[in-house]
Parts: structure tokens; sequence; C-alpha cells
């Protein structure tokens, strides 16, 4: 069987240790199927426990829509979410429960989200008196409902296990539409939700931070966080010519016309050139346009910082009825009405639908 990694050197990847957790969870339900699994993931499952083994980012999507399938339990990824079992942790996993404080986890997560799911990027920032996360999948075809479900109810209940018992969210923000099962979201996060949003977030209160971590070992932190550095340095030349495009396009987009005959003489490359490389790393230049276009959107919408027109100039449109057209396509919402809801205090967000409300298409 090929080793996972030697597939494709452009697909994004997971950690082998997020496929084994689901492969144990089928086990303790009793649907295992190991020749079927071995051949949705491409490798064979004792090589699974390799902590420096990555899987194609697909092929863990397939065993999620495989894993629903098996169990008939379209939650699937909030009740394996929900299982704490410290054996079963990734090296990511032991650098975040063994630091100082919540909010040095919190920030060892991000930097090294990258080593648990390439497909999908993790930021983080204070706004107020909230510490917000919020996962952003590189393509919607890197989406997957149920390990995003997985990464919610892991991220609050390893947190509630390990640090901070009591620990819920202000409110939560689900890129995917209403589920049938969308109570199940409010009972294990504890704060409002909204379902069709344009990126998956998850806030709680900043003073949370301070907080310190009990039964951190040093010796451990030290131990697994070189093993975590070296992996992670070894990662670092892939897709590293899509980032490099990606800042300037960001740096150039206030500036001047996006084009990609510019960008590619920027990189002493002719435009042909840039595309069939950004197309090894499984990417478009227009994508990538988009995605930066749609992210500072979101964040300048948010903010608060500029007036609409404004930030239509900034964004390259060239009017703002077109800005709005285009920010109504990414996030379902008026600007005007996407800043008035951010805006607004967590006491004061939309609530979610009641259960008789039916489920978004």
């Amino acid at each position: 069987m090929i080793p996972a990694q030697s597939q494709d050197s452009s697909a994004p990847l997971v950690a082998a240790s997020s496929t084994l957790a689901l492969v144990h969870y089928l086990e303790c339900q009793g649907v295992l199927d190991p020749e079927r699994v071995e051949q949705l993931v491409g490798v064979d499952l004792k090589a699974l426990r390799d902590p420096d083994l990555r899987v194609p980012a697909q092929a863990h999507y397939r065993l999620w829509d495989h894993a629903e399938q098996v169990t008939g339990d379209p939650a699937v990824g909030l009740h394996a979410g929900t299982l704490v079992d410290p054996e079963r942790m990734g090296l990511v996993g032991h650098v975040f429960f063994n630091c100082d404080t919540l909010g040095e986890a919190v920030t060892q997560y991000v930097r090294l989200h990258r080593l648990i799911n390439e497909s999908v990027t993790l930021s983080f920032e204070q706004t107020g008196e909230l510490a917000i996360l919020s996962w952003q999948p590189d393509t919607p075809s890197h989406y997957c409902r149920q390990d995003m479900d997985r990464t919610l109810a892991a991220a609050i209940s390893r947190t509630r296990h390990f640090i901070l018992p009591d620990i819920g969210a202000e409110w939560a923000d689900i890129a995917h539409p209403r589920p049938d099962y969308a109570s199940e979201y409010q009972s294990l996060l504890g704060g409002p939700v909204r379902f069709g949003c344009a990126a998956t977030r998850l806030a709680f209160d900043s003073r949370h931070l301070s907080h310190p971590i009990p039964r951190r070992n040093p010796y451990v932190y030290s131990a697994v966080l070189k093993q975590v550095n070296s992996v992670l340095a070894r990662l670092q030349p892939r897709r590293s010519f899509g980032r490099k495009i990606r800042r300037l396009i960001s740096k150039q987009m206030a500036t001047d016309r996006i084009d990609a005959d510019s960008l590619a003489r920027q990189c002493h490359m002719s435009r042909q050139t840039l595309y069939r490389r950004l197309k090894r790393e499984g990417l478009s230049f227009h994508d990538l346009v988009e995605q930066v276009r749609k992210d500072k959107a979101l964040r300048y919408v948010a903010s608060d910082q500029y007036a609409l027109g404004e930030i239509a100039f900034l964004l390259g449109f060239s009017e703002l009825s077109a800005f709005s057209r285009a920010f109504k396509r990414w996030t379902g919402s008026a600007p005007a009405q996407y800043r008035a809801s951010q805006l607004a205090p967590a006491d004061d967000r939309p609530n979610p639908p009641t259960d008789t409300d039916p489920p978004a298409p």
C-alpha cells in the first residue's frame, strides 16, 4: 500500500493521530471495518500509530463520511469530539496541555495548527473582552462538517477536562447550514450559535487566557515541543509559493489593480509559470485573490474602522454596489447588516432558531 505522504506532494495533509482517533471511535461503536477504512485512507491502520505520519485531507474527510454512514449518526463529529482520552492525543495536544497558561496554549495551538490540518487556517484575535478563534478552509472543497464539529467539540471538551471545567463559549458561528441536530451545539458550547456563517468562530471571555494550566509538566512540554518544531520545520516548504503570492496580492490590493502578469514579473517568471506553480499546490490565482478579498472584507467590516465605501476602495472594487454584491455572495448578508451583527454585544447577538424551525437547505 502506498504511504500517505507520497501520493501527492501538493495535497494538504492532516495528522494521522486525528485519523487514528476516528478509527478508535468507530471501533468503540462496534462498526469498524478495517479493510474498508484502509481502502478509504490509503494506509495500513497499524501505520497510523506513527506520530510523524500524515494523511491526505481528502482521504480523512472521506473517512468522516463513512463514519456518519456506518454509525447512522449525523452528529458523529460532535459525539466523537466529546471523548477525552489522553493516551490518544497527538503531539500538539500534549504541547497544549503542558503550557503555563491557557493564553500560551492558544498561541501554540494556532502556531502549530498546520501540523493538525493543512487544509484549514486557524487564526486568533482579541476584541474587547472577547478572545476569538476562527477556522477557515483553504477552499470550499476542504470544508468537512463532521471534522469541524469534532474540532469544536474537542476544543471545548478537552479544555474543560484539563484546564477549566466551567469554561463555555460566549457565542459561536458555524460555517455550515443548520443541521437537524442543531440544539446539541448550544448544549455543548454553552453560548448562542449561528449557522451558515462566513467562517467558523468560537468566542470566549478573554479573562480565561491568564488561567494557569493545572498538572502541567515542563519536562514533557520541552521534549514534545522540540519534536513538533522539528516536524513543522520539515513542512515549511510545502505550499510556500502560494503563501508568497497571497502576501503579494494582499500588499498590492489597496494600491493597484490585481494583475497576474504584474505579480508574475515581481516573481521573475511568466504568467503561465505562476499559474503552473500554483496548480502544483492545488491553488488558482483567481481563488487566491477571492480569498484575500473575502478575508480582508470580513475583518474590515467587522471592526468598524473604515466606512463601507472606503472598504470597497481598499479591496479594489470600482464602486460600493459591486462590493456589496460580492460581500452578500460571501456571507449571505449585506455589509451593513453583517457589521451590525458583529458589533452587537454578546447578549444581543441573534439566537439560533428554535428546534421547530426547518433546517437550512
